[in-house]
């Protein structure tokens, strides 16, 4: 057993983020206080976005955009079988029902092709499409204008789903770069602030948007449903007989939740976004220095790279063709980890839950592509903190581990 584990992913935190913690924990307010706002109007400045809510999750944040949105029973979305769980559970939360649609191998992202043939299918099978959901897979942005534009032939509202790509850019076609969360080419765009994300706040999510009335709704949904303005009351009769609602009249309108996020950890967040470029930068040179280091190491196949824009580089996802080489690869992750090197997988297709084949009679071979994807993936420890002579330890091991020679580079 090796001594020294290199983790999967881990936070960055250092004496400023305890010390604007401190400092909050010290104020008037744990929660609903001017922090928040703050914490907001900074997300919504880096990003682009008019507006921003922040929620208590990534998986909050889903389930926010997708009652924002209306749906509900006998709506439908569409989205990638590769993705966390949260992202089709979500709408299951919200009354809808989630259909996927493959990958592209190449990108790892939704295949727009699919995407294309797809969803007429659907509609002409009698389904009630309502909104598309493509997930920016290991930080890379999918090309957002092409699906943005098949969304709206087919009248789709469309919810981005960065809980990877928080500082990820895209390029448009006229060369503009477009930063994910501007939710330019779409209606709402989702984050997750979870301790291995690009930024974190413990755990905490947020969903930027251009639209006021779903920056309206999201706010009302995350606290209750209730409505504190009195311009948009509508019984104020309950409350009293004055002409003026009292200072404590509240309604609440519809069924909300309680997905609000504490004051502490928006000032996280606040100090962490400050570092949000850095961070991202430093994953950027770890990637570079993986792609160099497994250069002339087939079998592996390192991740795809953005032809336009820049990723957040959340993961680093290498595939290796386990069965081909005569290796298990359950084995190997054990023999890894005995030498110090945890490792992740991301994700299992969801389709083959066991609740997803069941609910919805899903079967093996539905998604060929994230399947095949699914059997050689590896991610590797990608963070800031992460030394080179880490990443190093990482590659020739893995390289050793597979009897990969040469075990230099160079």
């Amino acid at each position: 057993m090796a001594d020294k584990k290199i983790s999967y992913g881990r936070q960055s935190i250092d004496e400023t983020d305890i010390a604007a913690v401190a400092n909050s924990l010290s104020s008037d307010f744990l929660t609903q206080g001017s922090v928040q706002g703050e914490f907001e109007a900074a997300l919504g400045e880096y990003t682009g976005a008019k507006y921003a809510v922040v929620c208590s999750s990534g998986s909050a944040a889903l389930h926010l955009a997708y009652m924002a949105a209306g749906l509900g029973e006998g709506d439908a979305i569409v989205t990638t079988p590769n993705t966390f769980l949260a992202t089709p559970n979500a709408a299951i939360l919200a009354g809808a029902r989630p259909f996927f649609s493959d990958i592209d191998p190449e990108t790892l992202n939704l295949s727009l092709d699919l995407l294309e043939d797809n969803i007429p299918r659907l509609l002409k099978n009698g389904r009630s499409v309502k909104a598309v959901v493509p997930v920016h897979f290991a930080g890379n942005p999918v090309d957002m204008e092409r699906l943005s534009a098949i969304a709206e032939k087919f009248g789709l509202i469309v919810i981005e789903d960065a809980c990877h790509a928080l500082g990820a850019v895209y390029s448009g076609t006229n060369g503009s770069s477009v930063k994910v969360g501007s939710s330019r080419d779409s209606d709402m765009t989702v984050f997750s602030f979870h301790p291995v994300k690009s930024i974190t706040t413990g755990e905490g999510g947020a969903i930027t948007t251009n639209n006021r009335d779903l920056y309206e709704r999201l706010k009302w949904l995350r606290s209750h449903g209730v409505i504190r303005e009195a311009g948009e009351f509508k019984y104020e009769d309950i409350a009293s007989s004055s002409t003026t609602p009292p200072p404590w009249y509240h309604e609440m309108h519809e069924l909300g939740l309680n997905y609000r996020l504490t004051d502490f950890q928006c000032a996280l967040g606040l100090s962490q976004l400050k570092k949000l470029d850095g961070f991202i930068g430093r994953r950027a040179e770890i990637s570079e220095l993986y792609d160099t280091l497994f250069r002339f190491s087939a079998p592996i196949t390192p991740p795809p790279r953005l032809v336009r824009g820049t990723s957040s580089h959340h993961l680093y996802v290498i595939q290796i063709p386990f069965e081909e080489i005569g290796v298990d690869k359950t084995l190997w992750f054990n023999d890894m980890a005995a030498r110090g090197i945890n490792l992740q997988v991301h994700y299992i297709p969801v389709h083959l839950q066991p609740y997803y084949r069941e609910s919805f009679g899903y079967e093996p071979g539905d998604f060929p592509a994230a399947e095949n994807y699914y059997k050689h993936a590896v991610s590797l420890p990608i963070y800031p903190s992460l030394t080179d002579e880490e990443v190093e330890e990482i590659a020739l091991t893995i390289k050793k581990s597979l009897g990969i020679e040469p075990f230099s580079n160079s």
